[in-house]
């Protein structure tokens, strides 16, 4: 069986009413907190949602390699020029979108570090529901992959046009040994239809999920962006994913479980409870103001004195 990794999409979540700050971080810290060493010391894997936002330098991802142990692996998103072309034009002074070979070079060298220290576990290139299955974007999926060929690849295509093409879809991404990630999420009339017993691409190193929440109310109406992420998973809403990740390991897949229902560290608790699901240790100690907002966790990890 191939390894299962379990982690959360991002580690830094200082402000706003869904903080990490005060719940999974202690809220009060010494001098020289860092919480990508505190979270990896709990942790194996971690999605990096700030390469989506701006693209990755050389320095800053030689720290993030410093600052983890050395079985410690990092999901990349691709950075939005590549994904979400009207992100990219919305920026201050971007006029043009031009993507080419230079930005391609930019982001292998951003991502360097990662990738030369046998740390990188996939890039994620995450494009939005206004992304529609079309001879065009197909041509576009298939230049982009080619680009990207040198790494594991995962690809979340979010309208139903894709599912409505498996098939094909399916053949496009083998061809380039990429994944198609799995993601739940609340499901509308234009959402993308995907099973957990379908199995992974064939050709693909990898099997790729995402867990967004499932909260369906506040997933297009919400006061603040972080409110549609404000879902706590419950067990056994939780344990056919173990069962997915388990099969896909067993067809010799790398299996990558991402939680990203950041709001107030959900993910982490859920993705602490499905580490014990799939018989994983779950190191280091967490806040007893961790286990008290997520009882669920009493008997998965252990607890640290509360500081005074």
């Amino acid at each position: 069986m191939a390894e299962i990794r379990v982690g959360t999409s991002g580690w830094n979540y200082p402000t706003g009413a869904g903080t990490w700050n005060g719940v999974f971080y202690p809220a009060r810290r010494p001098r020289g907190f860092d919480e990508l060493a505190y979270y990896s010391e709990r942790f194996d894997l971690v999605e990096v949602n700030s390469t989506f936002y701006r693209m990755p330098e050389p320095a800053m991802s030689a720290a993030w390699v410093r600052r983890t142990p050395a079985g410690f692996t990092f999901a990349v998103k691709l950075y939005q020029k590549f994904t979400h072309p009207d992100m990219y034009l919305a920026r201050d002074g971007v006029r043009d979108w031009d993507l080419s070979r230079d930005d391609f070079d930019l982001f292998r060298s951003g991502i360097g570090p990662i990738a030369e220290a046998g740390r990188l576990g996939a890039i994620l290139a995450q494009f939005p529901p206004s992304f529609h299955d079309t001879s065009e974007t197909r041509a576009y999926l298939d230049w982009l992959l080619a680009g990207l060929a040198a790494y594991p690849i995962a690809v979340e295509l979010r309208h139903r046009s894709w599912s409505d093409s498996a098939g094909a879809i399916r053949a496009l991404l083998g061809q380039h040994r990429a994944a198609w990630a799995l993601i739940d999420e609340p499901k509308f009339q234009s959402s993308v239809r995907q099973s957990l017993d379908a199995a992974p691409i064939a050709e693909s190193p990898i099997a790729y999920v995402r867990l967004h929440g499932r909260n369906a109310a506040s997933w297009w109406d919400h006061a603040d962006a972080e409110d549609r992420y404000n879902y706590l998973y419950s067990p056994t809403e939780l344990a056919p994913f173990a069962d997915a990740a388990r099969n896909a390991a067993r067809r010799e897949k790398k299996v990558m479980m991402l939680l990203n229902n950041h709001f107030s560290a959900k993910a982490v608790a859920n993705a602490a409870i499905l580490k014990r699901d799939l018989g994983q240790l779950i190191p280091g100690e967490f806040n007893e103001e961790m286990v008290e907002r997520y009882p669920e966790l009493k008997d998965v990890v252990r607890t640290a004195p509360r500081l005074i």
